[in-house]
């Protein structure tokens, strides 16, 4: 009898792209396994009307996601690891890790608009990318923009706001980069920890052997040093925190990890932003040192 595989996955167009990702690695590697999606709203896909952090976090773009896993009507789930809660519950593990997309931010114009009209507000509901867009340009505004991608386009193409800021990866992945105005460095603005990322979430004790050549090991490296910074700072997916490392090869064949972060102290108003270097064996230990550096 044929193994039946299914992947639990949001119904917006992005999730159910990221989702067929996984679904054609499987077939492909392991084609007497059957795969299928199911698609179900998330809490978080239902209410738009008011920011994430008011109703509880970014975590409810995972809830039912979740539930379907420890009930067995999903074996996985795939999710952008930007939108995986810090803490995760034991039963549920994250069991694989894609190769990085682009981890860059985006600038996106309305339609026909080729500068920045600073007398309307920009449409952004991340106080990350607000918090280093406003170093970049002073004389911003902002307003909140909730919804999937297509939703937040017809948004700002309706009027409503000069811009907004979107992950480069998920544009790229839904044949959207021509909407690009510019990308923002990695400098500019540091990316959410595991942005361009995709997590694949499973039941612990499963066997989950048909994903082993899935993961990719550097990413996963990142992954770990970004949200174990995100962890020891107390932040959570709402908190204004951001964390990138990257994999530098050195001249000896040696590589080290490197980890550039920011984050903003809601309670007295500081900014901090630095990084930090360490090995690869290690990547939660760098993180929480260049936390401890932040306090």
């Amino acid at each position: 009898m044929t193994r039946k595989i299914v992947i639990g996955s949001r119904e917006s167009q992005l999730a159910v792209i990221q989702s067929e990702m996984v679904r054609q690695y499987i077939q492909q590697t392991h084609p007497e396994l059957s795969v299928e999606i199911l698609t179900m709203k998330t809490t978080g896909d239902k209410v738009l009307n008011q920011p994430l952090e008011k109703i509880g976090g970014k975590g409810l773009f995972v809830k039912e996601l979740d539930a379907a896993l420890l009930d067995g009507r999903s074996d996985l789930s795939v999710h952008s690891l930007k939108d995986v809660p810090m803490e995760l519950p034991e039963a549920l593990p994250l069991i694989a890790y894609s190769a990085r997309e682009d981890v860059r931010d985006a600038l996106i114009l309305p339609e026909g608009a080729d500068e920045l009209d600073f007398s309307k507000p920009v449409g952004c509901s991340s106080r990350r990318r607000m918090l280093q867009f406003a170093q970049l340009y002073p004389q911003a505004t902002f307003a909140p923009i909730r919804g999937n991608v297509q939703t937040r386009l017809k948004k700002l193409d309706s009027g409503e706001y000069c811009a907004t800021i979107l992950a480069a990866a998920g544009l790229k992945r839904l044949g959207l980069l021509q909407r690009v105005s510019r990308y923002f460095t990695t400098e500019e603005m540091i990316p959410a920890a595991g942005q361009g990322i995709l997590a694949v979430q499973g039941r612990a004790g499963e066997d989950y052997s048909f994903l082993e050549g899935y993961s990719d090991q550097e990413a996963a490296v990142c992954a770990r040093a970004e949200r174990a910074f995100v962890r020891a700072l107390g932040g959570n997916c709402s908190t204004p925190v951001a964390a990138y490392a990257r994999v530098i090869p050195e001249m000896d064949l040696c590589k080290t990890l490197r980890l550039e972060a920011f984050y903003y102290d809601e309670e007295t108003g500081k900014v901090y932003r630095g990084g930090e270097s360490g090995n690869l064996e290690s990547p939660e230990k760098l993180g929480e040192a260049l936390a401890l550096s932040f306090k």
